[in-house]
């Protein structure tokens, strides 16, 4: 997919559910950089921010919306087999994305966003939602927590793998979403994963930068 958005650093995806100002408080903190997915640009343009793109079919965005930003940063992607949220993230080229927008009431739209996260991959991704923030794992990584640390895993297909650092160790264990989760497990200190399957981690919010450092952005 070609990129529509380059950035050297960190890209907040703006997208249009509910977006506090401490999500964006968190979110530009560590990633500056401002995107949105269709009706996105909405919740941006109210809280002073101008998209460096809004990506989507831009159903969504309002007459005004669409007027306040210059066209040449309005990319429409016109097929339906994909959710905004996907259309933008896989054009954007970036070390990382937080995507900020993309829970609140409706949890098709939240379930979709986290089955994107598994099918792409690139650029990484992390969701802040409600007091979570969530990514796909990748296939090795190191968690510098502190002790007590939640630390939920939630596999979307089979997984097995290994860990240290957990409360209560995986290893030996399938995970699978119709049998076995391993949500409410806490750390004991940084944490090592070795999973093999498609599998999503929740951290509290208050980890982002520690999350950020893990997926290697």
């Amino acid at each position: 997919m070609t990129p529509v958005l380059i950035s050297p650093a960190g890209v907040t995806l703006i997208g249009g559910g509910e977006v506090t100002a401490a999500d964006l408080a968190q979110a530009l903190a560590l990633a500056p950089v401002v995107a949105a997915a269709d009706s996105g640009a909405d919740r941006a343009l109210a809280a002073g921010l101008m998209p460096e793109a809004v990506i989507g079919d831009l159903d969504s965005l309002s007459q005004a919306g669409r007027a306040a930003i210059p066209p040449d940063r309005l990319h429409r992607v016109a097929e339906q087999e994909t959710t905004d949220f996907e259309k933008a993230l896989s054009r954007i080229s970036a070390p990382f994305v937080l995507g900020v927008g993309f829970s609140g009431p409706r949890t098709d739209h939240l379930l979709a966003a986290l089955t994107t996260l598994v099918r792409l991959r690139r650029p990484p991704c992390l969701l802040l939602a409600g007091e979570d923030l969530a990514f796909a794992a990748p296939d090795r990584l190191r968690l510098d927590l502190p002790p007590g640390t939640r630390l939920s895993l939630y596999p979307v297909g089979p997984v097995t793998g290994t860990s240290r650092g957990l409360r209560w160790p995986i290893d030996g264990l399938t995970l699978d979403p119709a049998h076995r989760t391993g949500t409410s497990n806490e750390t004991t200190g940084p944490a090592e994963l070795a999973l093999d399957g498609p599998c999503i981690i929740i951290l509290p919010r208050g980890q982002a930068g520690a999350a950020i450092r893990a997926i290697g952005a």
